[in-house]
């Protein structure tokens, strides 16, 4: 086989959280240009069709979902509406994520359960639903967004939930990938860095010094720089990584 062809996910299905923008658009429209059948999901319906219509008009063919992975009975239907639109689910990208920046003197309870709510748990229970049908089909791959946030302690601003989250995140995976390696199913985390993105505001003066200039590369990522990363963790690619961590942070965690 060619090397580039053990990239290829030809045949695969593929499901996205929080597809609709940013990372996990990109993300999408990555799996797809590989050869995958993807489908996205998020809780705006009118940003979903958006989104859609957008990667279409690009020759990026899409299902996208509405539906709100925080509750557990939308994750058994969004990924049953995933096998049933796209004919199985070989593929999960947990995108999806929340960040509050505040000091932990004032980082309220409602702030604290949101992100836990959503960066972790939401994330365990697309696992657990996606994973039962992987075992049940063969196996497949895994893919958690952590963050370098899980390995360093960002500055200037302070976001201990965040933080703590994607340190759970990264933990979790390691935890899956031991216990579904005889079942087929691989579990790998990525670690990006800064990136362009609505949750991350790397334009702002006042984040410059910190987020931009302590990079070796002296820049942030674009979403498109981050998603060829996704793919290479989906495919045959990568059939021997398990329970890794990939950072792809533009030298940022070398300092």
């Amino acid at each position: 086989m060619n090397v580039l062809d053990t990239f290829s996910l030809a045949g695969r299905k593929a499901l996205v959280t929080g597809g609709n923008r940013g990372l996990g658009k990109a993300f999408t429209a990555a799996l797809a240009q590989a050869g995958a059948d993807v489908a996205f999901v998020s809780r705006d319906a009118d940003r979903n069709r958006a989104a859609a219509r957008e990667l279409d008009g690009v020759g990026v063919k899409t299902l996208a979902i509405t539906g709100d992975v925080t509750v557990p009975a939308d994750v058994d239907r969004i990924v049953a509406e995933t096998v049933a639109g796209l004919g199985g689910l070989d593929i999960l990208v947990n995108n999806a994520g929340i960040c509050f920046h505040n000091e932990s003197w004032k980082v309220t309870d409602d702030e604290w359960d949101q992100v836990f709510d959503l960066n972790v748990r939401a994330l365990w229970k697309c696992c657990v639903a996606a994973g039962r049908h992987m075992a049940e089909h063969g196996g497949g791959s895994i893919v958690n967004v952590g963050s370098i946030s899980a390995l360093i302690v960002n500055r200037p601003q302070w976001q201990p939930a965040y933080n703590a989250s994607k340190a759970a995140v990264h933990q979790l995976t390691k935890s899956l990938a031991a216990e579904w390696a005889p079942k087929g199913i691989r579990v790998n985390a990525l670690a990006p860095g800064y990136v362009k993105t609505d949750m991350a505001p790397v334009d702002r003066p006042e984040f410059r010094r910190h987020w931009v200039e302590d990079a070796p590369q002296q820049r942030y990522a674009l979403p498109e720089e981050i998603a060829p990363s996704v793919v290479f963790l989906a495919s045959p690619a990568s059939a021997f990584m398990t329970g890794s961590v990939l950072v792809v942070d533009g030298g940022y965690t070398a300092f």
